[in-house]
């Protein structure tokens, strides 16, 4: 797994240019709160991929706002019966940087 994370910040790196700095920052922060506990990017591990939470919302302007509150505040229901539990220790920007950076992955 910590294989997949490297490639995927190398592969941002490589095709983000300027993006390339906010995604390993995201993945240090997804690391840093324990969000890949539950999570990894390609396929449902507890909780839902990251890619699917991004397409799922994709269409939704309000995306980020609402996912940041979910982050912050758990929630129950929307992915299956197993809660996603409050982050009360993620600061407001590190929420709202691993949010962002999870939406840009919708392709």
């Amino acid at each position: 797994m910590k294989r997949q994370w490297i490639a995927l910040a190398a592969g941002l790196s490589i095709a983000g240019g300027a993006h390339a700095v906010d995604a390993a920052n995201a993945l240090a922060l997804m690391k840093k709160h324990g969000c890949d506990s539950c999570h990894e990017v390609d396929k449902k591990v507890i909780g839902p991929a990251f890619r699917d939470i991004a397409i799922t919302y994709k269409a939704d302007k309000n995306a980020s706002t609402k996912l940041q509150n979910k982050v912050k505040r758990g929630g129950a229901h929307t992915w299956g019966d197993i809660a996603m539990p409050p982050n009360i220790l993620a600061s407001d920007e590190d929420i709202k940087v691993l949010v962002d950076w999870i939406l840009t992955l919708q392709k």
